[in-house]
């Protein structure tokens, strides 16, 4: 294949791959990996190290529209990703105590089971002001009292206008995304799958909500994990150039078209996407392809 072929190739492979990620928000790596490795060929160190470049594109390309419409709820997005961060430095620190392997298979199990759950869909609690902090005996929760404490409440945009919700279950949440972190760390995975599950199905946040608020975070944590790359010499310019510039001009679109597309279509492509990262990983794992 000519060197203008491979590029081509990668950047169309690359711009679905961000439209994915900006709809999803799972940033694109889910899709970026096994097309580097599986079609094109390329070492699993590089295409990872390409793919972190792509969800730092995808994150860059759709948050500021997802932050011009209200999308993002930007104080749920700081304590998740406080989360992550603790959790990923956990990870760092039990990988030499763990068998990867084992860890992969654990979370193929998640990846299939948020398939499944991604489907049905959540009761989202709306209410048009966020409730006032109240003791625990007249209904409130510790827990949903802490969130008001936050003043994580906020509104999305809806048919009428923007719609009010409240946000539930931080501390379940954040020892999901502790986990997740961890995971992420052990398997190499990225944690948009997970994040945008805590926000979806524990938090109750609105699904559109939950994937901009998901894109705005995996460039932060990916940002982080590409330096590593970048120092190890496993990021290539004229890989991951077309690889982020194909990601980017796929986000841009990706955003625009959220507003458009229904919301069980999104839970559909949602539900796909993670499916098909599980049976990928499911098969590295038993093939024992995952690095002792």
């Amino acid at each position: 294949m000519s060197p203008e072929g491979f590029i081509t190739l990668v950047f169309a492979g690359s711009f679905a791959a961000g439209c994915l990620g900006a709809l999803t928000g799972l940033g694109g790596g889910v899709v970026v990996v096994p097309m580097l490795i599986l079609g094109f060929g390329i070492d699993p160190r590089y295409a990872v190290g390409a793919s972190l470049i792509a969800v730092i594109a995808t994150s860059c390309g759709s948050a500021p529209s997802y932050l011009r419409r209200g999308l993002v709820n930007t104080r749920v997005a700081v304590i998740l990703e406080l989360a992550t961060v603790l959790g990923a430095l956990g990870g760092a620190f039990l990988a030499g105590l763990l068998e990867p392997r084992v860890i992969v298979l654990i979370f193929c199990a998640v990846l299939f089971y948020s398939a499944w759950s991604s489907l049905r869909a959540p009761t989202t609690t709306t209410t048009s002001a966020p409730k006032p902090t109240s003791p625990p005996d007249d209904g409130g929760t510790p827990i949903e009292t802490l969130a008001d404490r936050l003043g994580l409440a906020s509104t999305a945009p809806g048919p009428s206008g923007p719609e009010p919700y409240r946000v539930h279950r931080v501390i379940p949440a954040f020892g999901v995304m502790t986990l997740a972190g961890m995971i992420s760390a052990l398997t190499g995975v990225g944690g948009g799958v997970v994040k945008v599950l805590a926000m979806d199905r524990l938090m109750r946040m609105p699904f559109r909500a939950s994937t901009a608020t998901s894109n705005l975070m995996i460039g932060v944590t990916a940002s982080a994990s590409a330096g590593v790359y970048l120092a190890r010499g496993q990021v290539a310019p004229d890989l991951a150039a077309p690889v982020a510039l194909g990601a980017l001009a796929g986000s841009v679109l990706g955003a625009r078209l959220l507003a458009r597309i229904r919301t069980r279509t999104l839970r559909v492509v949602f539900a796909l996407t993670v499916a098909a990262s599980g049976v990928q990983l499911l098969l590295k794992a038993l093939r024992g392809e995952i690095a002792p």
